[in-house]
């Protein structure tokens, strides 16, 4: 039914035989799903009469949004970095949506999101060179690095350094860090003990271990980053 009512908040005039065509089903499937719909409060309109069609009010939907969690989280973050950012183009909302988002989590999750934007970093534009070898990372891995990031929980990566050596690692997220356009994440490694900056583009796979950690000040992480030249 998602897909259907996509297609008639889209299109000015569709006719259940038509409906029914495009989607493989029949008239009287067509029909139901019309009318669950109806029940569900979206606004169909119906024009009476020979070739009459069928569409949902365009302003339908509006203020509503089902996101999932891990679909939450990333939207989190990129509200996050725009704000860290101080964009005046896009600050206008953003701080009503980051607090409707918020408010939909559970009070558990909702204390884990407030200090969000305080371990969300940002440092002067990556070099040209950097630039050149930046490659996206898997959509699973960045989402799987969000959740590990947001809910404090350790995450095991398999990781490739700039020189082509692979290792896994299990490592404590506890700062993101963006060079634009490469990311970074500040973390705890347990297999080196101690504290490490990886490039989010060089990590190709990522599974949560369930495991939890206690965040570290910012200080703790600061020879390591200027080590790397990435002072805060």
């Amino acid at each position: 039914m998602e897909l259907l009512a996509v297609q008639m908040k889209q299109e000015a005039h569709c006719t259940v035989k038509d409906l029914a065509q495009q989607h493989g089903v029949s008239m009287r499937t067509i029909a139901r799903d019309l009318s669950l719909m109806r029940e569900q409060g979206m606004q169909i309109d119906a024009d009476r009469g020979r070739g009459g069609g069928v569409r949902l009010d365009r302003n339908w939907g509006v203020g509503r949004m089902n996101l999932a969690y891990p679909e939450a989280v990333d939207l989190l973050i990129s509200i996050a970095v725009a704000e860290k950012m101080d964009s005046p183009m896009f600050l206008a909302s953003l701080e009503s949506v980051r607090r409707q988002l918020v408010a939909s989590f559970s009070p558990e999750k909702r204390s884990k999101v407030t200090r969000l934007k305080s371990r969300i970093l940002i440092g002067v534009t990556a070099s040209t060179y950097v630039q050149a070898s930046a490659n996206s990372p898997p959509k699973r891995v960045v989402q799987r690095l969000h959740q590990s990031f947001i809910n404090q929980e350790v995450l095991e990566i398999g990781y490739q350094r700039e020189d082509g050596v692979s290792s896994e690692r299990q490592i404590e997220p506890h700062y993101l860090l963006l060079k634009y356009p490469i990311w970074y994440v500040v973390a705890f490694d347990r297999l080196r003990n101690g504290p490490r900056i990886f490039r989010c583009d060089r990590i190709g796979a990522a599974t949560m271990t369930g495991a939890r950690f206690q965040l570290m000040p910012k200080d703790a992480f600061q020879p390591s980053l200027a080590e790397d030249d990435l002072s805060l």
